[in-house]
Order: structure tokens, then sequence, then C-alpha cells
């Protein structure tokens, strides 16, 4: 089967094949939600062994792959494997809508989001929905009130990386917005948008 591609193994929940029994009974755990496998060391569960031993290369610190070509190391081949691309310039993963080209499957499914408008992660706390799950992740801090942003200037703490910039902003005087029209600078994207009016009524004028 490995050489004909003969998948005869298919699972009924949504239809993904396998050539091996053994895979397919591996793979319709992930549907009933059980997660049998569980780290020692954080407590963190799995639906699979080979997910298990995965994560726990992550306490141990160890990174046995290494880039041919820039040296990172990587504690995930598949990991390396993804990392490769980048040096090759590969993209096998394209849009069926508007031909956009990707490195990785996952990069497509979350552009494809766009065309479609879905929304699959949504909050607990509100039902405010995302196309993206580091989204979600961002926008539970506004009901936990998580702040793990902290200013080392002042102490000042932030649910936002984009807060946070800025913040320090006022402690480095950095100034990284610019007008083409007069060459005043602005700490801050709001103060540039809305100085920039100021040219837009005069041409109007």
């Amino acid at each position: 089967m490995m050489h004909t591609g003969e998948k005869p193994f298919s699972c009924t929940e949504c239809g993904k094949c396998f050539s091996q029994k053994g895979e397919l009974v591996s793979h319709q755990i992930i549907h009933t939600g059980v997660k049998p496998f569980s780290c020692t060391e954080c407590g963190k569960c799995f639906s699979r062994k080979g997910q298990l031993v995965d994560h726990q290369i992550i306490h141990t610190g160890e990174t046995p792959f290494s880039c041919p070509e820039c040296g990172k190391r990587f504690n995930l081949k598949r990991s390396l494997f993804r990392h490769q691309r980048i040096h090759t310039g590969e993209k096998s993963s394209s849009c069926p809508e508007c031909g956009k080209c990707f490195s990785e499957k996952e990069n497509l499914i979350r552009h494809q989001r766009i065309h479609t408008g879905e929304k699959p992660f949504s909050c607990t706390e509100c039902g405010k929905c995302f196309k993206q799950k580091g989204k979600l992740s961002i926008h539970l801090r506004t009901h936990t009130g998580e702040k793990p942003y902290s200013c080392t200037e002042c102490g000042k703490c932030f649910i936002y990386k984009t807060s946070f910039v800025e913040h320090q902003r006022t402690h480095t005087g950095e100034k990284p917005f610019s007008c083409n029209e007069c060459g005043k600078c602005f700490s801050y994207k709001s103060q540039f948008a809305k100085h920039q009016k100021i040219h837009t009524k005069r041409k109007r004028c």
C-alpha cells in the first residue's frame, strides 16, 4: 500500500483515509475527545502517544535536529522540515480562491478564512468569535485580567503587546511615524493618523 497509495480504512466522522487499521483507530480517538496520555512533568494530556513523546522533549530542552543551512536547532523533525522551506522557498499549498501560496498547510487553512469568513474559535465568556486561536487566547486576557507584558522602567503592565511597545516609546522617546508632507514625527500611530487629516483637509480646500 506504501507503493500503490491505497488507503482502504476511512474515518466515519471526517472521511480521512489511512493505509493501516491501527492508524485509523489512533486517529478516531481525536473525535471522542479522550486524552489518555498525560505528561508527568506538567500534566498536559494528549490523544496520541506520539504527541506526548513529542511534547516531553520541551521539558528536556533537547534539540537533536539541526538545519544544515543555518545551524538552527529544533526539538522535532517536522519542525526542522518546516523551517527548511525558508531556505528552499518551497510553497506547496495554494489558495484555490486567490492563488496565494504557502509553505505550511496550516497557514493556508488560516488564510482561507479570509474568503469564507469562518471564525471557528469562540470565547466561552462572551461568545465573541475569532479566525485564529491565537487571537482568542489574547482576547481571553480581557476576562482573566492577565497582563503578561511588564515595563521594566515603570512596572506598568499590559494585556496587548502592541500597547506595551507603544508605551515603551514614552521612555525611549522613539518616534517611528514620520509625515511625508511636513516631516513631523510621532510616537503613536493614532497620533500620526490624526495629523495626516490636517494635510488632507488643506488639499481639499
